[in-house]
This record gives structure tokens, C-alpha cells and sequence, in this order.
């Protein structure tokens, strides 16, 4: 099993990138891959990293193949992104470290999800570097195609595209079926209504809580009755992602609070005590900050997920009206949404459907999610 066996549906792709890995005159020192949310942009990354770094480009088997797709890799760095942003500090950390000659492998690679989310002065930081790469340094930067021009077209200018489609609903389910051990009835199943999210397909097969938050999230269209109805599952709505969230983070925060006290020399006696003390608070507010801001992310991620149900409920209640030979984005809700596409005109699904990607806008700009949910659940609630 090569680690290409890891990027679902993508055989361009994956054609193009054992290309490069095998064959130097078709290299270069940066790649943007794009596509939508679910298609495997980190992964394909990934997969291109181990083969960049495998003597036999990607067997899968061997040490560093292991290491790369583990994330253990010494000359591999990949940037996740927990907050709202990246910022220029950890830009030029990491820049910084990936312009290191290999310790172990042929190249230093720097792999940067979710790359729309780089703040300007931290673009500019990483277009230095692009610009005047390193030998043997690889940027691997991952983008939605959604909105590509999120990242700078200068950044942009100078990398390889390697665009992603969305996987076809075979092709998730045989990958779910194969390497996650699900079997064929929830695996197809699941793959039917992701909408071609690997991530969120593999999350609905296993996750009996992840069903039942879908499902009365998909219920919300129909029982909508009045505007009292509309605030209240606004409220649920909101305060269900917050609870996520901070089961999430509970463990998480504490754990990084504690690590930073033993190495800030919590207890310790003797000369240095009180400046390390002084260094300890500024180190913990700097760490509040980050979790405050991963823990925002966090939130509003799971508002997302609910509304991107919402919008497919509603797209599929549009395919439905309108005789559209397409299939449906939730074919299990089928009957559902016949009701809906025979309770409401089209232009009223059209107007729940922009009340709902408003509230996505909304979220992007920084709007109080209480205000945004509401604001979609009433106009929801009028059609």
C-alpha cells in the first residue's frame, strides 16, 4: 500500500505529484493545492511529502514514509491552524527552521493548511521565503478553491496549482470500507450524504452523536412554526457548538497550562526564580490568547457544519421543486424534503437558502454567532 492509496478519488492529482517526486525537471519549490472542503488537500500534501522523502518515492513501508504520514518526520513541519489566523511570529518560525539543510531527507518540507487564513504581514513573511527559496526546501501550501484568491496572488503567482475535485461517492465508501474496517451498508451510507467530505463521512459511519446532531439539525426547516420557535433553536443551535468546543478543549487547555508551568520552572527556589515568574505570566497570557482564539475556531466550525446541512436541505428541496434529474445531497430525508419543496415556492427556498449563507458571511466577519444564528432562524422562519 503506497501512500498515494491515502488521496481518495484524485487520480490527476496524484499522476502529477508521482511525477515530480520521481522525475527532478518536473519539480519546483512550491505547490498550491485547492479544492473542497473534504477533498484531501492536507492529505495529498502529505502523501507528496513522504514521497519527496521515501528513497522509493512513496512505498509506504519504509521509515520515512511512516514518519511523514505519522507527522513525526524531522525535516517534514506542518502548520495547522487553531485560531482565527496565522500569525507573523510563527511564520518566521517556521520559515525560519525550514530553510535548515535536511537532517535526515532529501528535502526540508513546509506544509501549511488552511493557507487562506495567513494574515498579510505573515504572507509576506512566507513570499520572502517563496520568493528566494532555500535549496532543497518544498512549501506545500493548501487552500480552499472556494475562494483561491484568499491566498495573495503574489504568494499564488509562484506556486504550482494542483487542483482537487470532490470524490466520487464509490470512491469514499470503497476507502471508508478498506482501511477504516466500516461496513459496506454505513460506509455507503455515509458517502451518500457528506456531500464528498472523506473526513465527514468517516465522522457519521462511526459517531452515533454525529448522526443524531445531523438529524435534528435537519429536522429545523420543518418545525420552524413561529418567530418563538426560531429564537429558541437559534439558542440551542449556538449553545451546542459552545459545549462542543469546550469539551474539546477542557483536557487540551489544561495539559498546555501545565507543560508551560514545568517549563517555566514552576516551584523551583533560588536565583532567577522571580524573573522566570515574570517570563511565566507573559508566556500564559500569550497561551490564553491562543486558546481563547482556537477555542473561538472551535465554535464556529460547529455552527458551520450545521449550516452547511441547512444549505444542502435546502438545495436538495430546490432540486425537488423544480424537477431538477440530480441526486439529492441527503437522500435519506427524501421524504422531508418533498414536503418542503410542496409547502414552500421556490422563491421562498431561495430566500432561506441566501439566509443561510449570509450567516456563513456573517461568522467570516466576525459577528457574534447569537446575532448571525438568529438572524437566519427568523428569516428562515418569515421564507
Amino acid at each position: 500500500m503506497t501512500v498515494w492509496e491515502e488521496v481518495v478519488g484524485q487520480q490527476a492529482a496524484v499522476a502529477e505529484l508521482s511525477e515530480a517526486a520521481v522525475n527532478p525537471a518536473a519539480m519546483t519549490h512550491a505547490w498550491l493545492f485547492t479544492g473542497p472542503p473534504g477533498s484531501g488537500r492536507s492529505v495529498a500534501a502529505r502523501a507528496f511529502a513522504a514521497a519527496l522523502q521515501c528513497p522509493f518515492h512513496g512505498c509506504g513501508e519504509c521509515r520515512s514514509c511512516h514518519t511523514v504520514m505519522s507527522g513525526t518526520h524531522a525535516d517534514v513541519r506542518e502548520v495547522v491552524p487553531e485560531g482565527l489566523s496565522i500569525g507573523v511570529k510563527s511564520m518566521r518560525l517556521l520559515v525560519q527552521s525550514a530553510a535548515l539543510r535536511p537532517a535526515t531527507g532529501r528535502y526540508q518540507v513546509l506544509i501549511i493548511q488552511d493557507a487562506d487564513r495567513l494574515g498579510e504581514r505573515a504572507e509576506n513573511a512566507l513570499l520572502k521565503f517563496i520568493e528566494e527559496p532555500p535549496e532543497q526546501t518544498v512549501f506545500l501550501l493548501c487552500a480552499p478553491s472556494d475562494h483561491p484568491e484568499d491566498v495573495s496572488v503574489t504568494i499564488r503567482s509562484r506556486c504550482r496549482p494542483v487542483p482537487l475535485r470532490t470524490p466520487s461517492l464509490p470512491a469514499i465508501a470503497d476507502v471508508l470500507i478498506r482501511r477504516d474496517g466500516i461496513d459496506p451498508e454505513s460506509a455507503r451510507w455515509a458517502a451518500s450524504v457528506a456531500g464528498g467530505h472523506v473526513g465527514r463521512a468517516r465522522r457519521l459511519a462511526r459517531d452515533p452523536d454525529a448522526r443524531a446532531h445531523r438529524e435534528k439539525v435537519l429536522s429545523l426547516p420543518l418545525r420552524i412554526r413561529g418567530i418563538g420557535d426560531a429564537f429558541a433553536y437559534a439558542g440551542d443551535l449556538v449553545r451546542g457548538a459552545k459545549a462542543e468546543a469546550t469539551e474539546l478543549s477542557v483536557t487540551r487547555d489544561a495539559a498546555e497550562r501545565e507543560q508551560l508551568a514545568v517549563a517555566m520552572g514552576a516551584g523551583g527556589v533560588g536565583k532567577g526564580v522571580a524573573a522566570a515568574a515574570r517570563g511565566a505570566k507573559a508566556a500564559e497570557k500569550d497561551l490564553e490568547k491562543q486558546q481563547k482564539s482556537r477555542n473561538t475556531r472551535t465554535q464556529r466550525d460547529a455552527i458551520d457544519r450545521a449550516l452547511v446541512d441547512l444549505a444542502g436541505f435546502l438545495r436538495d428541496t430546490l432540486v425537488v421543486g423544480t424537477g431538477a434529474q440530480v441526486p439529492l445531497t441527503n437522500p435519506d430525508r427524501e421524504t422531508d424534503i418533498r414536503r418542503a419543496a410542496t409547502d414552500w415556492p421556490a422563491e421562498s427556498v431561495l430566500r432561506r437558502l441566501e439566509a443561510v449563507l449570509a450567516c456563513r458571511t456573517a461568522l467570516d466577519q466576525n459577528v457574534k454567532p447569537e446575532i448571525a444564528v438568529e438572524a437566519m432562524m427568523t428569516a428562515m422562519q418569515r421564507g
